[in-house]
């Protein structure tokens, strides 16, 4: 054609680009098959196949399974706290922001972990450092939509019922997981809340 120009040509992209992609795409998977499936039945294999990577570009990235779905939880769990201080919540609403935390893939995928790593020791292992960064995320993501409404102490203890309340969902209905949150967060705030 003439007088057109070739402007949406694309520079290569570097080493770099290429690994953080590849990385990307086998996390993803990883979080899509533990809620699909769960641990038990999530296969190195099968992440690779939905990733549309090789067998061995995922073994060079990710070692073992339990390295791959940790770090999938990790990589999902920075990415949830940052949606979250991005939406800049309203402090009044932070026991809500917390407990709404504790819902979707995320909840999904770290409870398949949580599960699972209760009798698999090299999981166990693997996944202990994984919760302390979890802890800590839900802690500074807490202190910042809070501020000076909640001490330690009260953050602590509304990240435990939070998790708590979210394990205890899966064996209600949507309607009636909301009339209890209805009930229970004003008073669970009249506790925690300076």
């Amino acid at each position: 054609m003439v007088g057109v120009t070739q402007d949406t040509e694309q520079a290569p992209r570097t080493q770099a680009q290429r690994t953080a992609a590849t990385r990307t795409k086998l996390l993803d998977a990883a979080i899509a098959l533990l809620v699909e499936v769960g641990y038990a039945r999530t296969s190195t294999q099968e992440i690779a196949r939905r990733a549309g990577v090789s067998r061995g570009a995922q073994l060079h990235h990710f070692p073992t399974k339990e390295s791959l779905v940790v770090a999938a939880v990790e990589h999902l769990v920075e990415k949830r706290l940052a949606e979250i201080l991005d939406a800049r919540p309203d402090p009044d609403q932070g026991i809500e922001t917390l407990v709404d935390a504790f819902t979707g893939p995320l909840f999904y995928a770290a409870l398949e972990l949580w599960v699972a790593a209760r009798t698999d020791p090299a999981l166990h292992e693997a996944t202990i450092p994984l919760e302390r960064k979890v802890g800590d995320a839900l802690r500074l993501g807490s202190a910042e939509v809070m501020g000076e409404r909640m001490g330690v102490d009260a953050i602590d203890l509304s990240i435990e019922l939070a998790r708590g309340l979210a394990v205890s969902a899966l064996f209600r209905t949507p309607e009636s997981d909301s009339e209890l949150r209805e009930r229970l967060l004003p008073v669970w705030k009249g506790l925690v809340m300076k």
